[in-house]
């Protein structure tokens, strides 16, 4: 009789974390087919105050002296990568709280290559039955995208 009662004991008291769910599947979305996080045509999928990020590197794109701070995919903290690695490597490690999950991402960019390893965290949040991504961060890097400022020039003048 004890051991089913502390199995019961450790799974109660265990943090909600697996390797995938409804939370990483929004996250996975971006991690195939070439999918580029700043692409208008995923704005859906965000929330404040990532969305907010988007608009004002938006406005600094279309401005003659704006300074975007998109400059490479955010989900990859990276330019350039293999999508065969990139596939091979991905695993996504989620955790629930409420209407809130945190994904974590690792996965390597190139085969082989020291720097190639990234640990990205993704903030999400349940807005009516879906997940939406409302940051990204780099451990890899020691960056957080809800912190990059964007300076859009003559286009908020």
């Amino acid at each position: 009789m004890r051991v089913p009662l502390l199995v019961l004991v450790l799974t109660i008291a265990a943090p909600v974390a697996a390797m995938a769910g409804p939370a990483s599947d929004a996250v996975k979305f971006f991690y195939t087919q070439g999918r580029f996080v700043g692409d208008p045509d995923y704005r859906d999928r965000f929330v404040e105050p990532v969305k907010k990020l988007f608009d004002q590197n938006d406005a600094a794109l279309a401005s003659s002296d704006g300074v975007p701070c998109i400059d490479s995919d955010p989900a990859l903290d990276a330019q350039d990568f293999d999508d065969g690695e990139l596939a091979r490597t991905l695993k996504l490690a989620e955790a629930l709280n409420g209407d809130r999950a945190e994904v974590t991402a690792t996965f390597s960019l190139f085969p082989g290559e020291q720097d190639a390893s990234r640990e990205m965290v993704w903030s999400l949040k349940n807005v009516d039955g879906k997940w939406k991504v409302a940051d990204i961060a780099s451990r890899t890097n020691g960056w957080k995208l809800s912190e990059l400022e964007c300076f859009a020039g003559d286009a908020t003048e």
